[in-house]
């Protein structure tokens, strides 16, 4: 007579042979797996913070599925089906490895890829045991007693009102492939306010009759759900590298609306130094307030509206240091005088390629979503004629404006790397900053539009722990 172990002791010998322990956050989640299917409760929902592992959790629970009865089909549905053939993949490797499951593997492995397998079952079922597609995908001729929605929901695919009816139209098929008394998990964290995770307290919740569990990072008590990895430190660190916003939807599992976000100008840190240059060497070096700087440019956000009104023609100048520091060192709202005799486009570009002279900058992008496709030919010529050694690139960009900024300057503003001149504090720049919120209408974000470009434009650098090892300097590299 058969005797399989619970999914609990699944998953520890898994562990031990992987010489690793089960910590208590893993133990949570499984029993609570095994009580939901002895209720026979079948709509399921798992919210759980980026990095403990969930993914692999319910993969592990797939492969006891199939131990328990090699007949189950499980489909994964992910918000794409690069996504979705990790997990199967991920399940397959389990089968191949884990001390239980050998009885699973096929004796000719016609049907064993990477997105779909089929294991040593009895009969013969027209689907796979196991299969992986994108929610784009064509699943509608496929049947399953398990279908798993390993984060269905992404930033692109429900960052607006229509993403997001799309995404549950093609959700609510599901109900039609799932067999008669058959299982849907969702897995996943919120990532809009409008949330397929959302609180069931609200009448437009997707997910309102699911049964639930949820885990933060931090409990009520601020305690971490997993200590050994997670210490506090190290949460208050995460913190301050994604941002308040993106940390308390994905750590902290909370559906907040964008406009939850503040952009607080007390968090700019105010100099007043210039930058010096000098040669040493036979090397130039350009530094400020005692720190060598690595890299700088401008981002130019155009506009060709009449002075004060209608939308700001705004260039902010920005460099950067080795340690990860930005420095806002100008911000020039661009005007022109609508009576020369110039265009106000030269009149714009000259301003520019004076400041990219002063300044040293290496770079100038242009935002050329719009009117701006016409200015890198005028500014090149402009540059040129002032002696400027700086380079022009055309920037398009396609994602919105409100997670440009957010993406940008929440993250090195609660990290306190963002560094402002005093010239910058005597333009309306800290209104703007301190009035913004993402959403609301009629709110200038046109100078933090420019800023966001500069800091997104910038590589992520890590301060050097410590110094290099010897040996790998010794050609001088």
């Amino acid at each position: 007579m058969r005797n399989d172990p619970d999914f609990l002791e699944f998953l520890w010998l898994w562990n031990q042979r992987s010489a690793q322990e089960t910590p208590a956050i893993h133990r949570r989640i499984a029993r609570w797996l095994m009580a939901r299917r002895e209720a026979s409760d079948r709509r399921l929902l798992l919210m759980a913070f980026r990095g403990c592992g969930k993914s692999t959790l319910i993969g592990l629970w797939c492969a006891w599925l199939l131990l328990n009865n090699p007949s189950t089909r499980i489909l994964v549905v992910a918000a794409d089906a690069q996504l979705a053939t990790r997990m199967v993949a991920t399940v397959r490797r389990i089968l191949e490895s884990h001390p239980l499951c050998a009885e699973l593997l096929p004796d000719v492995p016609e049907n064993w890829a990477a997105d779909r397998f089929t294991v040593a079952r009895p009969g013969a079922l027209r689907d796979p045991s196991m299969l992986a597609q994108g929610i784009s995908g064509n699943i509608t001729g496929a049947r399953a007693d398990v279908i798993i929605c390993d984060d269905v929901e992404v930033a692109g695919n429900c960052d607006t009102p229509g993403k997001r009816e799309a995404l549950r139209e093609r959700l609510a098929e599901l109900e039609f492939i799932l067999t008669p008394g058959g299982t849907i998990l969702f897995v996943g964290t919120p990532h809009c306010e409008e949330s397929l995770y959302r609180d069931p307290k609200h009448e437009d919740a997707f997910l309102r009759s699911y049964r639930r569990l949820t885990l933060p990072i931090m409990n009520a008590a601020d305690a971490s759900a997993w200590p050994e990895r997670f210490p506090k430190e190290a949460i208050a660190a995460l913190r301050q590298r994604v941002g308040a916003l993106h940390f308390e939807r994905q750590m902290m599992l909370r559906a907040l609306p964008a406009e939850a976000a503040r952009l607080d100008p007390a968090a700019l840190i105010r100099y007043a130094e210039e930058p010096e240059y000098r040669e040493a060497g036979g090397r130039a070096e350009l530094s400020l307030r005692g720190r060598r700087l690595v890299s700088g440019g401008g981002y130019w956000d155009p506009a060709y509206g009449r002075p004060g009104s209608g939308d700001s023609s705004v260039l902010a100048a920005c460099y950067a240091d080795q340690e990860g520091n930005h420095f806002l060192h100008r911000l020039r709202y661009l005007t022109h005088d609508p009576d020369a005799a110039e265009d106000p486009a030269t009149q714009q570009c000259r301003q520019v390629a004076h400041i990219a002279r002063d300044l040293l900058l290496p770079v100038i992008r242009v935002e050329t979503n719009g009117i701006g496709r016409f200015l890198p030919a005028l500014l090149r010529r402009e540059l040129a004629k002032a002696g400027a050694a700086c380079a022009v690139v055309e920037q398009n960009n396609h994602s919105a404006k409100a997670d440009r900024i957010l993406g940008a300057l929440e993250p090195a503003l609660a990290a306190r790397r963002l560094h402002a001149h005093e010239s910058v504090f005597r333009t309306r720049f800290p209104t703007e900053m301190a009035e913004w919120a993402p959403g609301v209408s009629g709110a200038r974000d046109d100078a933090l539009d420019a800023l966001a470009g500069c800091l997104l434009a910038e590589p992520v650098r890590l301060a050097r722990a410590g110094p290099p090892p010897r040996a790998a300097y010794w050609r001088g590299s």
